[in-house]
C-alpha cells in the first residue's frame, strides 16, 4: 500500500485545497464566513476521504463518499462564479485540477470494485 501523500490524486487534491484557501481569502465578507468556510471544510473532507480510502480494505465506500463531497464542492465553485465572487479565469484554473481529480478517483473506484 502506497503512502496516501505519495498518491498523485492526493497531491492534486491538496493543491486544490491550497488554491481554495487562497481564493476564499479574497471573498467579500458576506461570503467569506459562510460559503468560503463551507468550501474549505468540504475541500479538507476530500483529503480525509483519500486518506481513509488508502488505508481501508474496502475502498469503494470511501471513494463514493469522496465523489459525493466532490460534487458538492463543484456546485459551490459554480455558485461562486454565478454570484460573481469567483472569476471565470480562476474557475478555469480550478477546472483542470477538478477534471484530473475526478478521473483519478473514478479510476481508483472502478479498480477497487474488481
Amino acid at each position: 500500500m502506497a503512502l496516501y501523500y505519495d498518491l498523485p490524486v492526493y497531491k492534486d487534491t491538496y493543491l486544490l485545497v491550497r488554491h481554495l484557501f487562497q481564493i476564499t481569502q479574497e471573498f467579500p465578507k458576506e461570503y467569506k464566513y459562510s460559503l468560503g468556510q463551507d468550501m474549505k471544510r468540504d475541500a479538507l473532507q476530500l483529503v480525509r476521504s483519500i486518506y481513509r480510502a488508502n488505508k481501508a480494505e474496502k475502498k469503494r465506500e470511501h471513494l463514493e463518499q469522496f465523489l459525493d463531497d466532490f460534487e458538492l464542492l463543484k456546485l459551490e465553485i459554480r455558485l461562486c462564479v454565478d454570484l460573481r465572487i469567483l472569476s471565470i479565469r480562476k474557475q478555469a484554473e480550478l477546472s483542470h485540477l477538478i477534471e484530473s481529480i475526478g478521473k483519478q478517483i473514478t479510476g481508483w473506484r472502478n479498480a477497487a470494485s474488481v
